[in-house]
């Protein structure tokens, strides 16, 4: 029993350590990806596969960022409870933990074939640049949208390997990146005095706080546009005469909730955890709810 309850408590340390329900933000824009063009009879066995490779990938970006980050994490208060600066969990096993995770990511994108595992070093690479850029440039928070923006990228090539009609996808894209940079800067509001002390460059740094959010405005302002053009796509594509008045709904309450995000941008863990999270299935069910209007998902 004692054994058993050890083993759950070091799977809740691992979970905790690479924020697992993080997943929620990147696999309703992959799920979206997959819709947004024409065709998407997947076996089971493939959906498994890009499965595997997004919670891989996912789960390895995190382990990246908490490892370039934990002397940093060590330094703030915020983040001095993390995990590894607490010393709740090893070093070598959080070089385990990304090891696996990033094997199982790779061994997914082989077996997807062979031009997957080709370009699987892009999401790599960026998962393991963006961490530093924070020592360089307050533009750091749009590396982390640039991860983001895979996401969609990622579930329209796995399911279209022709990479035929991708504008959908490419829109879907614009918008992760720049809803993900505009509400990384709201998180970053909680560093702001951490971040001028040990010179960690942020927008809210460089901007102060009251402009950093009103650049975050704009930046959701654009998503909202880009929504718009992904919707419009989806809609050419499938040579729709009119528009569904579900994906409306979709579209509009994508919009509420980026509003709200902004409206209770001083209550980060209301905005960034409560509100941000419905985002990306509000895309999602705007995709499908498209799709559905305008003759199925063949």
């Amino acid at each position: 029993m004692t054994a058993s309850m050890g083993a759950t408590e070091r799977l809740r340390t691992y979970a905790g350590f690479v924020r697992f329900e993080h997943t929620l933000f990147s696999l309703p824009l992959v799920v979206a990806g997959i819709f947004s063009a024409r065709g998407h009879a997947l076996p089971w066995s493939r959906w498994a596969l890009i499965l595997v490779a997004v919670v891989g990938a996912r789960t390895a970006a995190l382990a990246i960022n908490r490892l370039v980050d934990r002397r940093l994490d060590a330094l703030n208060p915020r983040t001095a409870s993390r995990e590894l600066p607490a010393g709740r969990m090893k070093l070598v096993e959080a070089w385990a933990l990304l090891l696996a995770t990033g094997l199982a990511y790779l061994a997914a994108c082989a077996t997807l074939g062979p031009w997957y595992l080709g370009v699987s070093w892009v999401p790599l690479a960026v998962f393991t640049v963006y961490p530093y850029l924070k020592r360089f440039t307050p533009l750091c928070h749009f590396g982390v949208g640039l991860a983001l923006a895979l996401a969609p990228l990622a579930g329209y090539a796995a399911a279209h390997p022709d990479l035929g009609e991708p504008t959908t996808a490419l829109w879907l894209a614009a918008f992760a990146w720049v809803w993900v940079s505009g509400f990384d800067v709201i998180y970053a509001t909680l560093d702001e005095t951490f971040d001028r002390d040990h010179g960690v460059h942020s927008m809210v740094r460089w901007l102060g706080k009251r402009r950093a959010l009103h650049l975050t405005a704009a930046l959701h302002a654009v998503a909202f546009i880009c929504l718009m053009g992904a919707l419009g796509s989806l809609q050419a594509i499938r040579a729709c005469s009119g528009w569904s008045p579900a994906a409306w709904v979709s579209l509009a309450m994508a919009g509420v909730l980026l509003s709200l995000e902004q409206r209770w941008a001083e209550d980060v863990n209301l905005a960034f955890f409560k509100v941000n999270v419905w985002v990306g299935f509000a895309v999602l069910a705007m995709v499908l709810s498209a799709r559905a209007a305008c003759g199925g998902f063949g």
